[in-house]
């Protein structure tokens, strides 16, 4: 099968720590091309270590896509500027790996949507969560009805991003500190967790919410109380706590009762789950954790080649957007919101 030749817009953390390690796992699979950096000295830094000639470094990613040379395009910028870049690529002919979210807004979001049927690249929304493998042994567990019928589920997250802040981590880049997009770190991080309850259990009907509200720039609110009713009957409470920590152990993490059983996950780095069973049996499940980033570009590289379909696709992400949007209306309103039709 053919290798990918990819660009790269945004040569930042996400980048380096997410989907660098992946593509060297996939190196027989992806090639990189070129690299563009609003700072061109990081761009160049990086190209230096793969032994990338500084020809196909850019600070201006409108002029790298004009290469006919390119097949697909990573995009990693800070969420504000997601839509801008995305639409870029788009109109410029080129196959597209998106982040999270798709656009800051819904509107932006529901463009790309309306760009890409004009413009019918493959476009693969790098949403992590739903590639983990945690998450898709829990979805088969789900599927496979191991734990009988699912009656309900408490997800909880709870971080401390204050903390974080003042450390090596994502939490200490300035956007995040100051977002220029509605939402905040709700938008941002929650984003997962929606994505993956989606994924395991599958369209949502309705969710009411509430949230104390808190006077800092990277969040509205301290944090985030949600009852979510789906499609299929399953009803499950989601909390998403931004400025706390869960002092007691194991935490409440991600808990699925059934008429048979509880599957748990106490952490996504965990490395196993549990399924406890009403007669009295229960089982570990190991896996690998943080392999969503691997397993999303492999589908992309097997969807590049006519292999399988994209998993992710732009729709899937807009549906997982509007919830967190939801969300937030249903807290400013105290009223329930419909999400899925």
């Amino acid at each position: 099968m053919k290798k990918i030749r990819l660009a790269v817009i945004g040569t930042g953390l996400a980048w380096e720590r997410l989907h660098w390690p992946a593509i060297q796992e996939l190196k027989d699979k992806y090639e990189i091309a070129a690299l563009c950096n609003r700072t061109r000295s990081d761009a160049e830094k990086f190209a230096d270590s793969i032994g990338l000639d500084k020809s196909n470094v850019y600070d201006d990613y409108n002029e790298m896509l004009k290469r006919d040379d390119i097949d697909a395009v990573d995009v990693l910028v800070p969420i504000q500027e997601n839509f801008e870049a995305a639409a870029a690529v788009l109109r410029a002919g080129k196959h597209l790996i998106a982040e999270k979210p798709l656009a800051g807004t819904m509107e932006g979001a529901n463009e790309l949507l309306r760009l890409h049927k004009e413009n019918p690249s493959l476009v693969m929304v790098a949403e992590n969560y739903r590639y983990n493998d945690e998450n898709n042994i829990i979805k088969d567990l789900v599927y496979k009805g191991r734990i009988g019928e699912v009656v309900y589920f408490v997800k909880n997250n709870v971080v401390d991003f204050k903390s974080e802040m003042g450390k090596d981590t994502f939490a200490a880049t300035k956007w995040r500190q100051y977002p220029l997009f509605p939402g905040g770190a709700f938008l941002d991080a929650a984003l997962h967790d929606i994505a993956a309850m989606r994924h395991i259990l599958g369209p949502v009907d309705s969710v009411y919410a509430n949230g104390r509200p808190q006077d800092e720039p990277y969040s509205p609110y301290m944090s985030y109380n949600c009852q979510i009713l789906f499609k299929n009957k399953v009803v499950g409470q989601y909390n998403y706590f931004c400025d706390g920590q869960e002092t007691q152990k194991p935490p409440i993490g991600l808990r699925i009762f059934g008429t048979r059983g509880e599957i748990y996950l106490e952490d996504k780095n965990s490395g196993r789950l549990f399924v406890s069973y009403r007669d009295g049996n229960s089982e570990e499940i190991s896996y690998l954790p943080g392999r969503g980033y691997y397993n999303e570009l492999l589908n992309f590289y097997n969807a590049f080649n006519g292999q399988e379909n994209i998993l992710v696709t732009p729709e899937v992400e807009v549906g997982d957007m509007k919830m967190i949007f939801d969300i937030i209306t249903s807290i400013k309103t105290g009223q329930p919101v419909k999400v899925d039709p």
